[in-house]
């Protein structure tokens, strides 16, 4: 009988355990995540941030600017697009806990003109919501400023009510709403009351001469053309708002509850809680909730062209905490895509920077893909 030596005992026997998953080390992670992605739609520049229990961590790849070599680094300046509504629907919750408006009030009485109108009847919640049966995606050509929005509402019925749909006219309406009860444009309550009550210190609705240089470039998906955000109406409200990786993860650090003062906290709690049940996720203020862990088949199709251009049932649910679920919230403009995720019972949120506007589906999988890797799950 051959004798077992102790190394070959310690093999076999080490053999016999199951093996354990263990967490990936969050850069090797996002670059693994992102790499399919990066390489098929040929984004120019990327960026990922993750917090994690407190802990910051970045993976930037590719370049902000082409023609000027610039590297992207967690410092370079994005356009979140439609990222920038969570922004607009935590003013208006602050705007709520200041006491100067309600949430639960309709529209007509902030805007008289609109009493007695379908649209005047909706309340502020509906509009950041997207709670409003049939509003369309874009404001309309003939609407030349706020102003045209608002006479343009006065004619305008929903054309399924109860419906969500998602609509840069609700929550710009939203925004302008909020800013009249700050008494100054939206821009101004955005950037001198919202981002510094945030900690915020490098994200923008107007990028100041000194942070030019680390604006990025966004890169058109048809053309490859450099190009930037165009204005537009309600925009700033809308898609306006531009920020880097770093500066994004101090707002993920309060959305998972770390820091902030009280009314803050609790502006932001209000922006958390389901308000409405779709197919596929519930509908909070602008955050959409799925349950985690989530089955990322869900996740593409709730993030998906149909859920963005096509009104969906939803159903009014009693307002709650969310609890054991993973909110999510896209966003792109003509050159730039950009993702945002937080799992709060994992105390983990990422941030996705990117330089081209690349399918929403890619933006999911990868992050979704990314967060298994990191919890080792």
């Amino acid at each position: 009988m051959t004798k077992m030596t102790g190394a070959a005992a310690l093999l076999i026997a080490a053999s016999l355990v199951p093996t354990l998953a263990v967490a990936q080390e969050p850069t090797q992670a996002a670059e693994a995540a992102f790499r399919d992605a990066v390489a098929e739609y040929k984004i120019p520049g990327l960026v990922v941030g993750i917090t994690h229990h407190g802990q910051h961590s970045f993976y930037a790849t590719g370049l902000a600017s082409r023609h000027e070599g610039r590297a992207a680094t967690p410092d370079t300046l994005f356009e979140l697009g439609s990222i920038s509504k969570i922004f607009n629907v935590t003013l208006a919750a602050l705007a709520e806990e200041r006491g100067k408006l309600s949430l639960d009030a309709p529209v007509a009485t902030h805007l008289p003109q609109l009493d007695k109108t379908p649209a005047g009847a909706l309340t502020l919640m509906d509009l950041a919501t997207h709670h409003t049966g049939g509003m369309p995606l874009q404001v309309p050509d003939q609407a030349g400023d706020t102003s045209g929005v608002v006479r343009w509402l006065a004619g305008w019925a929903p054309s399924q009510p109860g419906a969500r749909s998602y609509s840069n006219i609700s929550i710009g309406l939203l925004g302008h709403i909020t800013a009249r009860a700050f008494e100054m444009p939206y821009a101004q309550a955005a950037q001198n009351v919202l981002f510094p009550a945030m900690g915020l210190t490098d994200t923008w609705i107007d990028v100041p001469a000194q942070r030019m240089p680390d604006y990025a470039w966004g890169y058109d998906r048809k053309t490859d053309a450099a190009i930037r955000v165009n204005p537009g109406v309600l925009d700033d409200e809308s898609y306006g708002v531009k920020s880097s990786a770093r500066d994004m993860l101090k707002l993920l650090d309060l959305e998972l509850g770390h820091g902030g003062s009280p009314e803050l906290r609790a502006a932001i709690a209000r922006t958390q809680m389901g308000q409405g049940q779709t197919a596929f996720f519930t509908q909070a203020m602008i955050w959409e909730a799925y349950p985690w862990p989530v089955d990322v088949e869900t996740m593409v199709a709730g993030n998906g062209t149909d859920f963005i251009m096509s009104p969906q049932p939803m159903q009014t649910v009693v307002p709650q905490a969310p609890q054991g679920v993973i909110l999510n919230k896209t966003g792109s403009t003509g050159g730039f895509g950009g993702y945002v995720a937080i799992v709060p019972g994992e105390d983990l949120g990422i941030i996705v920077l990117a330089n081209r506007s690349y399918p929403n589906e890619a933006r999911v999988r990868a992050t979704h893909q990314l967060i298994r890797a990191l919890l080792a799950e």
